[in-house]
């Protein structure tokens, strides 16, 4: 998945030993799981070469990493020039957040 963070995320990140991030939508913190219960144990961080992109390894507990219920994100591929979903639905968002 991609997300945003800011300072204060990735601190408590690396204190954590989980994923925090910002949300721009919400303007606030939010731990990856804290509603979903599908939490991201941070594995290993990686700084890209300007300093501007950090690139997480995480272990993602529940097996589910998309709020749609799938394990990525990037489930949709383009193929002869239309976006098809090739990761199936685990779990109906409906059954994780109440």
């Amino acid at each position: 998945m991609m997300a945003w963070m800011n300072r204060e995320a990735l601190e408590l990140t690396v204190s954590e030993n989980r994923a925090v991030y910002w949300s721009r939508s919400r303007q606030k913190l939010w731990r990856k799981g804290e509603e979903s219960g599908n939490v991201q144990l941070l594995k290993e961080l990686r700084l890209d070469c300007d300093n501007d992109v950090i690139l997480m390894q995480v272990e993602q507990l529940g097996g589910i990493a998309c709020h749609t219920g799938r394990v990525s994100c990037f489930y949709s591929v383009l193929h002869d020039g239309e976006w098809q979903a090739v990761d199936s639905v685990i779990k109906d968002p409906k059954d994780i957040y109440q």
